[in-house]
């Protein structure tokens, strides 16, 4: 009897387990859980202390919005001009807070409930400062908030052979007037000096002088002007013009110099010192 009732047993188990299966395959799926908001993309923005002006270009990202990516100029007039919301005064702002009132103009204005923009800075035409005279590239450079004198003449490729240990950061105030600040770059690669630390802005101008000169000619190897180092003494500058030639003598070297009533000729000592505008003159031995 028992033998009987087992195939019957499990002919139900069988039926109510299909039904059990179907019944949880009818039931509606559970929606799925919401992507969690993008964090904002790590971009080449400038410093916060930096601010945007007319000229930068930026990249304009708001999340979820894909056909509103583009990349933007700041106008003359310090504006820039955003899709949907149109003109957006950002001048003087950080570029993180340029993005904020980006969203508040789009939010303001109903074109987007919670809109999470990122602006990515990808030229700074306004965060310049020139660099003028003696170095090996004058132009226009970049720069932040840390950028020192130090870095700019690097960039612009060091002073060249005529470049003064002094130079000067030209910086206009808000009334028109431009101050002058020196800077000394003696000592740079002397470790008890510290570098020069004086921070550049937007709108400087680094002006490199040209140093006071000397000049030799004669029985020297390298006859021409040479920049004049400070205490340079007669025997130096003989020295870096290449030292004598088979023919010259350090007995007769003449030294024309200006003075108040005019040019005169010096017998110098080795030891003496060069003067601005000095011309050494070195004659041939007579013996």
């Amino acid at each position: 009897m028992l033998s009987r009732q087992k195939p019957l047993f499990l002919s139900i188990f069988t039926l109510l387990s299909l039904q059990a299966v179907l019944c949880l395959a009818a039931q509606p799926a559970a929606p799925p859980m919401p992507a969690p908001r993008p964090a904002a993309p790590v971009g080449a923005v400038v410093s916060p202390l930096t601010a945007l002006g007319a000229g930068d270009s930026v990249t304009l990202h708001v999340f979820g919005q894909p056909d509103m990516d583009s990349v933007l100029g700041v106008a003359d007039d310090g504006t820039m001009n955003v899709p949907l919301a149109g003109p957006v005064p950002i001048a003087g702002l950080s570029a993180d807070a340029a993005a904020r009132r980006v969203e508040k103009a789009l939010k303001d204005g109903g074109f987007l409930v919670d809109p999470h923009v990122t602006l990515t800075v990808t030229a700074s035409l306004s965060q310049r400062v020139s660099v003028i005279g003696e170095v090996r590239n004058p132009g226009r450079y970049p720069v932040d908030s840390k950028t020192t004198v130090v870095d700019l003449l690097a960039e612009a490729g060091g002073l060249n052979e005529l470049g003064s240990d002094t130079v000067y950061v030209l910086r206009p105030d808000p009334t028109g007037d431009v101050k002058r600040f020196a800077v000394s770059l003696k000592g740079l690669n002397d470790q008890r000096h510290p570098t020069p630390s004086q921070l550049l802005r937007a709108g400087d101008s680094l002006v490199v002088p040209r140093a006071e000169q000397f000049y030799i000619m004669g029985e020297v190897q390298k006859p021409d002007k040479y920049k004049l180092e400070p205490d340079m003494t007669v025997m130096q500058a003989i020295s870096l013009a290449g030292g004598l030639t088979p023919k010259g003598t350090y007995r007769r070297v003449e030294i024309k110099r200006m003075g108040k009533n005019g040019a005169e000729i010096i017998k110098p000592k080795g030891d003496d010192f060069v003067l601005p505008d000095d011309v050494i003159r070195v004659k041939e031995s007579i013996f």
